[in-house]
């Protein structure tokens, strides 16, 4: 079921089985995505990357991730575009920036309470509803259905990911510097550089990700730029030494060392797998 509005607005819902999982793997530039599953041992890759998700946990998705579907049985996509609702421009509405889109730390995988999918159940309820009128009061409901659902998501895996052990203001530079990295993470590969930009000290933001018993500031940045050679060098044909000076490497020779050291193999090796 899809909406779409007079200046390029669009959302969709849909319910994904056996049939139609490939809808998952599609993408169009600007959207973002939520993929609900609904049941046990689904199999994805992501990124390269294998998961195995099971019935109700969630995940996160924009259109630069590479999704290839194994083995999926049931889900439920909510898909929408920034015309429809940006969250850049509402993140003091929803606070999702950083958390569950744009973010560098990794695949936000969400798991809700019992309580949590009563919510979540309603709210699907009353979107496939919604999704069938047509009056002019319709975008204002769609939207106000999925900001309830980006906001609960963003609580659920706050709590996960321990933000809890940070006041707001502090939650807010993670959140921010989540951000800046995946806007910044081709030309800028130093702690230093980020902690410039968000005018705090590197000691400042290594304490701040350790009270998240998270990985630290450079791991994230190293993730984040290994998370982009691998895209590159397995759904593209760019030569090595271009990719390498696609993510900030001058020369292929610290390309390939900086390569091998996060990923034990060569970047030509990993592309032969």
């Amino acid at each position: 079921m899809k909406y779409k509005g007079d200046t390029d607005e669009y959302f969709e819902v849909v319910e994904i089985n056996t049939a139609n999982k490939d809808l998952i793997s599609e993408s169009v530039d600007g959207q973002l995505s939520l993929v609900w599953f609904q049941e046990d041992d689904n199999k994805v890759i992501v990124d390269t990357i294998e998961y195995t998700f099971n019935k109700n946990e969630l995940i996160s998705l924009t259109s630069f991730q590479k999704v290839e579907v194994l083995k999926l049985t049931a889900a439920r996509i909510i898909r929408f575009n920034s015309p429809f609702y940006c969250i850049l421009d509402h993140d003091s509405e929803v606070g999702c920036k950083g958390i569950l889109f744009f973010g560098s730390r990794h695949l936000p995988i969400i798991t809700p309470s019992e309580e949590d999918l009563d919510i979540l159940s309603t709210v699907w309820k009353m979107l496939i509803i919604e999704m069938k009128s047509k009056d002019n009061l319709q975008l204002e409901m769609l939207q106000m259905m999925l900001k309830r659902i980006l906001i609960l998501c963003t609580r659920i895996y706050r709590s996960q990911a321990n933000f809890e052990n940070l006041d707001a203001g502090k939650a807010d530079i993670v959140r921010e510097f989540n951000f800046l990295v995946e806007q910044h993470f081709r030309e800028k590969h130093t702690v230093a550089d980020y902690a410039k930009l968000l005018n705090k000290s590197p000691k400042t933001l290594s304490n701040l990700f350790g009270k998240l018993n998270d990985k630290t500031p450079l791991q994230l940045i190293q993730n984040r730029i290994m998370l982009e050679v691998r895209r590159l060098l397995r759904y593209t044909e760019r030569p090595v030494s271009e990719v390498g000076y696609e993510v900030g490497f001058n020369d292929i020779q610290s390309f390939s060392r900086f390569f091998k050291k996060n990923e034990g193999v060569s970047p030509s090796e990993f592309r032969s797998v």
